[in-house]
C-alpha cells in the first residue's frame, strides 16, 4: 500500500464540509461544548477486504489565549500497532479559536507519517488579516512566512467545528457552496462542497437521520481532484460527522464513528420499531 496519511485524510474529509454561509461567514456555536470527545476508526480497502488501520480522536476544551476566552480543538490520529510495520502514523493537530468571532488564533500541525515529519505552527492576526507561519519538513530548516487571509479563511481543525454551526436548511440538493482552507502554510480558495440532501445511516452507535455532502478535494493530497467523496453528519442540533467514504489513489477509505462523549444535545437516534 502507498503512503496513506490516515489522520490528515480524515481532517480533509471532515473539514471540507465548511461553507461561507452564503456570503456572511459569521457564526454562533450552539452545537458543541467543553469536553466533547469524538472517536473514529479508519478502514482501508483494497479489493474485497476492509482492514481497520487506525483511529482518530477529536476533543473540545475551554481555554484562554492572550487573556481572551477561546476554544481548544485537538485531534490525534495514529495507525494501530499491528499496522505500523506497513506505514506508521502519529499525528497531532491543535487549534485555538476565538469563542465570539470563531476566527482562528493559533494552529499547530505536528505529524509523523512513515519517514516524513511535518511541523507547522501558525499565529493569526485577524485585525491585519494575516497568518504568521513557521513550517518545517523533515530535517530541513524552518521556513518563516506571512500569509494573507480573509475573514472567512479557517485552518483545518477550526473548519471541522465551524462546519457544525452551519444552517444547512439554507441549501438545496446539488447546490455548490464555496470554501476557503488554510493548510500547510497555504490558502486554498476555489474549493467547494456539493450538498446532496438527506439520508438515513446505520452506525455502530445507532441509526440516524443525516445530511450528505460531496466535497471537492484539494489536488496534491492522497486524493484525486474531484467530488467522489461522501460525508454523512447527524441531522440534528449536534451535526456530528458519522461516516466518510472516499476512493484514494489505491483502494478506498471509510472513517466510522465509534463513540461520542459529552455531546451538547441529546443525540437524535431513530428508535427501533
Amino acid at each position: 500500500m502507498k503512503k496513506i496519511e490516515i489522520f490528515t485524510a480524515l481532517l480533509l474529509v471532515v473539514c471540507v464540509e465548511v461553507v461561507a454561509q452564503k456570503i456572511n461567514c459569521k457564526t454562533t456555536n450552539t452545537c458543541f461544548r467543553n469536553n466533547e470527545e469524538l472517536y473514529y476508526e479508519v478502514y482501508y480497502n483494497l479489493g474485497p477486504i476492509w482492514v481497520a488501520a487506525g483511529d482518530v480522536t477529536f476533543r473540545v476544551e475551554d481555554n484562554k489565549f492572550q487573556n481572551q476566552g477561546c476554544y481548544k480543538f485537538t485531534g490525534n490520529g495514529q495507525t494501530f500497532k499491528s499496522y505500523d510495520w506497513i506505514f506508521k502514523v502519529r499525528d497531532k493537530f491543535e487549534s485555538l479559536v476565538d469563542t465570539i468571532s470563531f476566527r482562528p488564533l493559533k494552529y499547530l500541525r505536528d505529524t509523523k507519517e512513515g519517514s516524513n515529519a511535518t511541523y507547522n505552527l501558525n499565529y493569526f492576526n485577524n485585525t491585519k488579516n494575516v497568518a504568521y507561519s513557521f513550517y518545517k519538513k523533515n530535517h530541513h530548516e524552518f521556513v518563516k512566512d506571512t500569509i494573507g487571509i480573509t475573514s472567512c479563511t479557517y485552518d483545518v481543525m477550526t473548519m471541522i467545528y465551524y462546519a457544525r454551526t452551519i444552517d444547512y436548511t439554507a441549501y438545496k440538493p446539488n447546490e455548490i457552496i464555496p470554501i476557503s482552507i488554510f493548510l500547510d502554510a497555504k490558502v486554498f480558495n476555489k474549493q467547494y462542497i456539493r450538498y446532496l440532501g438527506k439520508a438515513v445511516l446505520k452506525t455502530a452507535i445507532g441509526t440516524f437521520n443525516c445530511i450528505k455532502f460531496s466535497p471537492k478535494l484539494i489536488a496534491g493530497t492522497i486524493f484525486k481532484e474531484g467530488d467522489e467523496m461522501i460525508v454523512w453528519v447527524t441531522d440534528d442540533k449536534n451535526k456530528i460527522p458519522l461516516l466518510v467514504e472516499t476512493p484514494i489513489v489505491v483502494g478506498s477509505i471509510q472513517t466510522k464513528i465509534k463513540s461520542i462523549k459529552g455531546e451538547r444535545h441529546k443525540l437524535n437516534k431513530i428508535e427501533k420499531k
